[in-house]
């Protein structure tokens, strides 16, 4: 594993496409599983208990994201300098020494931790939540390797194994889920979540071992060395305080929503998974891909506002689209896929949370695509600050959103929480002006579109077929139109090498 790999020659965009495709399978089995959870368990404490547990995992998963992007620079570096795998080998061990003692805490206090997340609650959300959640944390500690497995192989521009692990696990655990529902229950669905774990973890890992062994690196080659023990935790602690503070905002609506009444966590985590999906095809893929060409390139404050902006475009016209399709029909979607617990007033709830969201998914966007950028930039340091800072201001928003607005409240207070948080990191990269415009633009030419395209038939049609008619509607209006700052972004992100 050294400098003289042959690039794939996929560029940033086919890269990105390939990332994306695997994100997007992995979305569409992880939905199917949610469609298994809810025609199996319904809306009520049992799906409760495991959106509960669920939030713990994907804390964690956000954990190996944040980690797979922080290390990137460093691998990148390491590749060039013929010692990527004593840089991997090094960094293996670190992550040992902080996720072993998490998974084995979390599951000796599983009980305690699921009462705190079912909002105090005794009984079937309690208990469910505390069996699901040894599990989960053994899915989401094969998560966090997986993550930096893949991280190595992008060093060397090879994007497509673990995207193919990825994709693998997800067909795998979603093979267990099925066969063993009916078995054992919920606790099928967290089975099913560590095997896919396991696959994603071992598919990249031997597209690694087969690398060494055709390039015959000799067993010194990833002897940890560099930098000392508490540099790399402190690199990993810097970049995973932010991605676990923006899912612990999402944590502290957990109890609140709970307050709401039985399902409503529910509905609040169904609505969440969608937006958070949407967000993580199209800006995390274009994040993690183009990490290692800027890091080549190098980075000043216009070429980073150029890149958020360039980024952002693409998932907005997406985030566009899903908006208007729920804002129309999500009630017909939710109680199509999920079942007859999710029809009339449950399924348009469900629909109306996931546009409340879309406010929120457009500054997610945003802090997507330019936190990889703060580690290229080199100013990973300030990250923990923001990171405390976001959660001491989501405690208070929420609060008084759930008070004032319930659920809805909730979503808006996320939005404005990771706003702030966007902010922020832009602020650190001292591209706050220029950025702010292009984003500002992008997401009115968005939301115009939206409108022309979804309002029309909204008026005139049944919700399903105004839904179909204004999806159509919109990507005419995009190909047609393609506005000045879409056909930017597409020029410069297939420049970007």
């Amino acid at each position: 594993m050294d400098k003289r790999t042959p690039k794939t020659g996929l560029g940033s965009l086919g890269s990105g496409a390939v990332t994306a495709v695997a994100l997007a399978v992995q979305t569409g089995l992880a939905a199917v599983v949610g469609v298994v959870l809810g025609r199996e368990f319904g809306r009520g404490a049992v799906t409760d208990g495991f959106f509960a547990a669920y939030g713990v995992f994907v804390v964690v998963v956000l954990a190996a994201n944040a980690i797979r992007v922080t290390v990137l620079p460093a691998f990148a570096r390491a590749r060039a300098d013929e010692r990527l795998g004593g840089e991997v080998a090094a960094f293996a061990l670190a992550l040992a020494s902080l996720s072993l003692p998490l998974l084995v805490a979390g599951t000796l206090a599983s009980g305690p931790i699921a009462g705190l997340l079912t909002g105090g609650q005794v009984g079937v959300a309690r208990e469910t939540a505390a069996d699901a959640l040894p599990w989960m944390l053994l899915a989401a500690t094969f998560q966090l390797y997986a993550g930096l497995a893949a991280s190595a192989l992008a060093a060397l521009d090879d994007y497509v194994t673990a995207a193919a692990g990825f994709v693998l696990g997800s067909v795998a655990g979603l093979a267990l889920i099925l066969l063993r529902v009916d078995a054992d229950g919920v606790v099928a669905l967290s089975h099913g979540m560590a095997l896919n774990g396991a696959v994603a973890l071992a598919v990249p890992t031997a597209g690694l071992a087969l690398r060494a062994r055709s390039a015959a690196m000799p067993g010194r080659a990833v002897r940890p060395a560099g930098e000392p023990y508490r540099a790399r935790v402190a690199t990993m602690g810097s970049g995973i305080a932010l991605p676990l503070a923006l899912q612990a905002i999402y944590l502290v609506c957990v109890p609140l929503a709970a307050r709401e009444g039985d399902g409503a966590l529910t509905s609040f985590g169904f609505a969440y998974l969608i937006s958070s999906a949407v967000v993580a095809v199209t800006a995390s893929s274009l994040g993690l891909v183009t990490a290692v060409p800027l890091t080549r390139a190098g980075l000043d404050a216009a070429r980073a506002a150029r890149h958020v902006v360039a980024s952002a475009w693409i998932a907005l016209v997406v985030i566009g689209a899903a908006a208007g399709v729920f804002a129309l029909a999500g009630g017909r979607i939710a109680q199509a896929l999920l079942g007859s617990s999710y029809s009339s007033n449950v399924g348009a709830e469900l629909g109306r949370l996931v546009v409340v969201l879309s406010c929120w998914a457009v500054v997610s966007v945003g802090v997507s695509v330019t936190f990889p950028l703060v580690f290229v930039g080199g100013h990973g340091r300030a990250l923990p600050l923001i990171a405390v800072a976001a959660v001491l201001l989501q405690a208070g928003v929420a609060f008084a959103g759930q008070r004032l607005f319930g659920l809805d409240g909730l979503a808006l207070a996320l939005a404005v929480t990771t706003g702030a948080v966007l902010v922020a990191l832009l602020v650190v990269l001292d591209a706050l002006g220029p950025t702010a415009w292009g984003l500002g633009l992008a997401a009115l030419t968005v939301a115009a579109g939206v409108t022309v395209a979804f309002v029309p038939p909204g008026l005139l049609l049944p919700s399903v077929a105004a839904a179909a008619v204004g999806l159509a509607a919109y990507a005419l209006l995009v190909l047609v139109a393609r506005p000045s700052g879409l056909r930017q972004a597409w020029q410069y992100l297939r420049a970007l090498a």
